[in-house]
Order: structure tokens, then sequence, then C-alpha cells
């Protein structure tokens, strides 16, 4: 009885001391601050030292003689005991308690939930790794301040801004980093579908754009250093495709012989049917078609399919020419409506020496003979596919698939692989195919429409270093920012350019390891689908791309001159190429990774980036192409198209940086809206194959269609010259390698 009387009596104490609203404010001070003097509670509490002295002294005597604080006699401030902190906790409980009677969460799982400061406690501790004891002070204030709100209803968005800026205000910025919500404001997402529909989309297209927009945040704030990813941001660097960075590889070389051989068996479907190698060359081409639909969830931007003649010749043998030609249409038809990567198709004008003796694969998967046996055949693919292209694009261009026409140093003595070079040429009077010089930068070399190279200069095995090798990425450096920044100092603009080159190929780096890990999970069943000994795509034979941008206006931000305007330009512009090189190979020493220098092939990155140094540095300061309008740098080429030159003169400075750019570089030769005709192309073609060393080229033309009267125009047209229509006009015009709407 004692021992309750006792209870009883310390539990009207407790209740006596929280019936003073000061009392314990008191209480909870110390407990979220810690120990505090006697000013500093004054202080926090905003009571006068003239006015309310007597009040608060005599609230501290009645705490302390309850044994809910003391006095620590060595620092002079008071201390909550442990009664104390039952007792504040005991209080938030009943506030809580009242609390989830009053408000209701709707949480991130869809559902409605009953407010528990503990769950934001459990998540700061989960997601961000916050000290236990620092989470319930986080949730306790997080719960006062939801509770001064007066809301109905809770979001579970609204709650977690509300503890970041908490985290914020006490200095806890790694942890506010950590538990950072992915997504964007409902405004965006409209933004976003008014911007799609412009570009003709669909609302799956929509929808994996949505999705993008996660993937990259989450690539920023939890993936990359926050170096990497600041330059990134401010425009420093720029990574290809962050939306898909630690998901996917940018471009693919296949080799259409696996699945000729082997079928196609996808991994981890089992909803998906596995096919048996083909029969005939309708069923290889449909074959195919489906593998390069399967491996566009897999591919960012480019399929390419080389070697693509003498690969399906044997299936052409003994079928009319008509019997080839539906067949052919049908593939381009299917891969032009239903693959949304670009796809490449590599066409041999003659038979390459290193593949003549190589073991064809013929019907049923089957060997049958060698591909030296097919030459009549593989020119006639070639030929037909030409045929179909003109013919389906007779209306509206087709841009996928492209044809990359491949000429050898016996093209131009066999007269049939020169008039199949004549079709190729009849087709490029409107710049749609491109062509492949190999007469001087070495014969085992493969090329993608837009521009990635691969060639036979890392395990010298020419099959495993150009096929079923991959670009896994690109990142390109912004060279006109670290001329900016270094004010005209050579030393300093190469210090910046040696910075940027570090981090650039550390993202690579990166790329690398996120990639790998995705196929381990399991989440790139195409790449290593079965029927081959190992996975489908070599990684360890796959190129990392350190690409740049705006050559021509950093050395003209250094030199005061254009790249093109005389010996000094150029030998800074190749200096600048050569020091990237240098710097990437240093860092990649020991990474066992095949880097690769090369232009980048991104319009949208070299418009970023300009804009972005406009804002930065003014229009004044910034030397960009595109006018004010449309700022962009110069990328792929080296020489901006706006410069004008004659065509020897721009192929020569081009020629320059072959050899210093093998990750990839495509040269446009410009047709303007002047008349010409195949024969005129090709000799064209003949004094570039002799007189250039250039790997990659296309004529290029800008087009305007008319979706009114189903009609194509030469040049950028404003309203269709047949029937006047002004919005039924589409333009295209290559930026940089692959036609794009403009």
């Amino acid at each position: 009885m004692k021992d309750l009387a006792r209870r009883r009596r310390l539990g009207a104490r407790v209740l006596k001391a929280v019936a003073s609203t000061l009392r314990l404010s008191i209480l909870r001070l110390l407990y979220e601050k810690g120990p505090l003097s006697y000013t500093e509670i004054m202080n926090v509490l905003k009571l006068s030292p003239s006015r309310d002295a007597g009040r608060f002294a005599y609230h501290l005597k009645t705490l302390t003689g309850m044994d809910l604080i003391e006095p620590d006699p060595e620092s002079r401030k008071y201390v909550l005991t442990d009664m104390g902190k039952t007792l504040v906790e005991f209080a938030d409980e009943l506030d809580n308690s009242a609390l989830k009677k009053r408000l209701l969460v709707r949480t991130s799982r869809l559902a409605i939930e009953n407010f528990d400061r503990n769950k934001i406690a459990e998540s700061l501790v989960r997601e961000a790794d916050v000290p236990a004891e620092t989470a319930q002070k986080v949730s306790r204030e997080a719960e006062k301040r939801l509770l001064k709100l007066g809301a109905k209803y809770l979001t579970a968005p609204l709650i977690r801004e509300f503890v970041n800026a908490i985290l914020v205000e006490h200095g806890y910025e790694e942890y506010r980093h950590k538990l950072t919500r992915l997504g964007f404001p409902v405004y965006d997402v409209t933004l976003l579908m008014r911007e799609m529909s412009t570009k003709g989309a669909d609302v799956e297209r929509v929808r994996a754009a949505a999705g993008s927009r996660v993937v990259e945040e989450y690539t920023l704030l939890n993936v990359l250093p926050r170096d990497v990813a600041d330059a990134h941001i401010s425009g420093s660097l720029n990574l290809n495709e962050l939306g898909s960075w630690i998901l996917k590889t940018s471009a693919v070389m296949h080799d259409a012989r696996v699945f000729l051989k082997n079928g196609l068996a996808p991994r981890n479907d089992a909803m998906r049917a596995s096919a048996g190698p083909p029969k005939n060359l309708r069923s290889a081409l449909s074959l195919v078609a489906d593998a390069l639909r399967l491996a566009s969830a897999e591919v960012t931007s480019e399929q390419t399919l080389d070697y693509f003649n003498f690969f399906f010749a044997p299936f052409a043998k003994g079928l009319s020419k008509e019997e080839v030609k539906e067949g052919l249409r049908l593939f381009l038809g299917s891969v032009n409506l239903a693959v949304p990567t670009g796809t490449s198709l590599g066409l041999e004008t003659v038979l390459p020496e290193f593949l003549a003796g190589v073991e064809a694969v013929g019907p049923s998967g089957r060997p049958a003979g060698v591909y030296a046996d097919y030459v009549d055949e593989s020119r006639l693919v070639a030929s037909l596919v030409l045929e179909c292209l003109r013919e389906m694009g007779g209306a509206k261009p087709i841009f996928s698939p492209t044809a990359v026409v491949k000429m050898r140093p016996g093209t131009f003595v066999d007269p049939e692989a020169e008039r199949l070079l004549f079709d190729a040429h009849g087709l490029a009077v409107d710049g749609l195919p491109c062509f492949a010089n190999l007469g001087s930068g070495g014969q085992k070399v493969s090329f993608c429409a837009d521009g990635s190279r691969f060639s036979d200069d890392w395990s010298r095995d020419w099959e495993l270093d150009t096929l079923r090798a991959a670009c896994v990425d690109r990142v390109a450096l912004n060279l006109p920012r670290a001329a900016y920044e270094a004010g005209k100092d050579r030393d300093r603009f190469f210090r910046v350019v040696a910075e940027l080159t570090e981090m650039g190929t550390r993202a690579l780096d990166i790329k690398s390891r996120a990639v790998t890990r995705r196929a381990q999970e399991g989440l790139l069943p195409f790449m290593a689908q079965s029927g081959t000994k190992d996975s489908y795509l070599r990684l360890e034979n796959s190129t990392y791309v350190l690409g740049f941008v705006g050559l021509n206006e950093a050395v003209y931000s250094m030199t005061g001159k254009n790249v093109y305007e005389g010996e000094e330009a150029q030998r800074f512009a190749e200096e600048t190429v050569s020091f990237v090189a240098k710097e990437q190979k240093a860092y990649s020493r020991n990474k066992k990774l095949r880097f690769a220098v090369g232009l980048t092939p991104d319009y949208n990155a070299a418009r970023r980036m300009a804009e972005l140094d406009v804002e930065r540095y003014g229009l004044g300061e910034v030397q960009t192409a595109g006018g004010r309008d449309h700022p962009h740098y110069t990328s792929m080429m080296v020489v901006p198209p706006e410069a004008k030159l004659p065509l020897d003169e721009c192929l020569r400075v081009e020629s320059r940086f072959e050899a210093l750019a093998p990750g990839s570089h495509f040269v446009k030769v410009p047709l303007g809206d002047a008349e010409t005709d195949a024969e005129g192309l090709l000799s064209t073609t003949r004094r570039i194959v002799q007189d250039h060393k250039i790997g990659l080229y296309a004529f290029d033309r800008a087009l305007t269609f008319c979706s009114s009267c189903q009609k194509t125009f030469r040049g950028e047209q404003s309203k269709c010259p047949n029937c006047g229509s002004v919005d039924g006009v589409t333009r295209f015009s290559r930026q940089p390698a692959r036609y794009r709407i403009i």
C-alpha cells in the first residue's frame, strides 16, 4: 500500500509539472537542445529578464524540486533527468495520439493511414542512415510543424519536404541529399505531355520520358559522384541519355549470324516463345527484325547490322529477284515502323578479304560453304536494299534503316561494284545513305550511321572487336567552357581540360560497372540470350567514348582564329585533342576498358552547353554557331557548317583529325538546294576517296515533307510548294549525323 501511495504521489507531481505550459516548454527545450544555461533558456523562450525573471525562477525551482531537471555544477547549465525525459516522451505520445485522430496521410503506396511520427524516424534511419536519436528528434520537430498546419490530411511528399527543411536547418545536408524524393511537379508532367505531342510521340513515349526523368534524378543523386553530377548539371560536361545511363548501352554492332545459326531464345521471359534457325530468306529477315525490336529495349540510340548483304546472301541463293525484293521490302518496312532506335545496315560493294574464307551460315543454321561463294547474291541483296529504300521513300523519306555503303580498294576497279555505288549515290541525291571510305583507315572497320566506329584495334581480332560489341556510352567535354575559364591562359586551359577529362573518364568507368551490374541482375536478357557459348554482347570488347563539343569555338577563344583559318589554329586544335587522348589514357591505364576519343554526335548536348555558357558568360563573350536565337557548339565535325568553306578545304582540315578521334567522326558534305544527280555525287566521292582521309561521310540536304499532299521537297520550306499547306509541313535536317525533325 505504501508503494502504491508513493507512485500516486509521484504521478500527481508529474501531472502538476505539465500543468504549466512554460514548464513543459522548458522540459522539451532541454530534451531537444541538450544542456542550457539560465540565460540561454530565457532567450530561446523569448522571456524578458526584467519582466519574467521571477516567474521563470519559480518554474525552474519547481522542476528541480520534482527531479525533472538538475543543475550541472561544472557547466552551470540545466540538464534533463531520466524522469524528465520520460515525461517529455509521454507528453509527446499524448500529442501524437491526438494528432492521429485528426490527421490522415496519403502515402506513396496509395493508401490512407493515420499519422505516425515513428514512421518518419524509421524512414530517416532506413533511407539516409540517420542515427536513431537524431532521427527521433527530427521526427518530433516535423510532428510539431505539421500539427500547426491545421490540414485535414497530409501527403507523403509534403511530409518529406518538411523533414528535408528541418535537416537543412540543422546542417544535415548529407542526410537531406540521400532523402531527396525522385519525381517532378504536376505542372512539369503537363508540360512534358505538351512537348511530346509536338514531336508526334505516342502515349507510351510520354510514359517512358517520365520514367527517364526519375532515373535521371536517381543517377545524379545516388550514382554519380557529386563533382561529376554538378559538372553535368552546369554544362561542363554532358552525359549522353542520362535517363538510361545506368540501364542501357548507347549503340550496338550486331552479328546477324548468331540469330541465323541459333535462332532467337530470349532469356528470363517464360511468356516469349523461342524461334529456331530460319529456313528461308523471309523467315531469316523476320527473325532478325524481331531481334532488333527486342534489343531496342536495351539500347538507347543505334543498332547496326554490318556485312548485311553478305550474311543474308546464302539465303538468297536460288531465289528470283522478285522473291528477294519482297522479303527485303517487308523487313525494311518492319524495322522502320517497329524499331524505335536508329538502325544501320552495312552494305559491302566488294568482298572483304578477311571475310572470304569465313564459313557461311545458311538455311536452318547449317554451314553453307564460305562467303566468297556468294559475291553475286550479296550484290543482289545490296542493290535491292537500295532499290526498296528508294521506292519506299518515294513520298516520305525513310531515315531508318540507314544504309552505310562501304567502299574498299577494289570498289572502283570492279564494274559491278561501281554500278552498285552509282545506285547508292542516286539515293544520296536526297542525302539519305552514309558512305564509309575503307581505303585509307584500314579495312577491318565497322560504322554506325550516328558516327560510331569500331575497328580491330583492341584484341586485333576483327570479329571480337567489331561485332557483338557496343559503344556503351559517351561523355562530351565542353571545350569552350575550359577556354572561358582559362581567359586565354594556355596552361590554365589545359589544366581545366585535364580536370574535365578525368571526370568524364571516371563517369564512363561508373557506366561500365553499372551496365555490368544490370547484366548480372538479369535486366539485360537480350544481351545474354541462349544459343551462344558466352553472352551475346561482349562488354569486354565494347567501347567507351570520351567526346567533346566546340573544338572550333575553343580554338577561336584561345587564338582569335577559327580552326580553318590557318596553321596556328589547326595545330592548337590538334594539340587539344591529343592532350585529351593522353590524359584519358593515363587515367584508364589500369582499368582494362576500351576507351576512345571521338567527336560527339549529339546536337542536344552541343546546344545545351552553348545555352548554359551564354547564361553564365553572356552572349558577347561566348562564341557559338546558330545565332542569337539558336546557339549551339560545333559537334561531330571540326569545321562548323556555317564556315561555307570550299569542300576540299573543309575535308583537308577534317582529315587531320580522323586518326585523332577513332571513337567517332562524321563529315557532312553539304548539298544545299542545288540540283545534282548520281553521277555528280559519285564524282565527288571519287575525289574524297582519292584525296582525303575521311572514314565516314554523308551528303547533307535539308528536306521538307508535306502530309497534306504526301510529297517531299528539297530544302527547308516554310510551306508546301505544291499545295501551300503550312500546318502539314515537317522539316528534317542532320543534327548532326542522323536526320531529325527541326
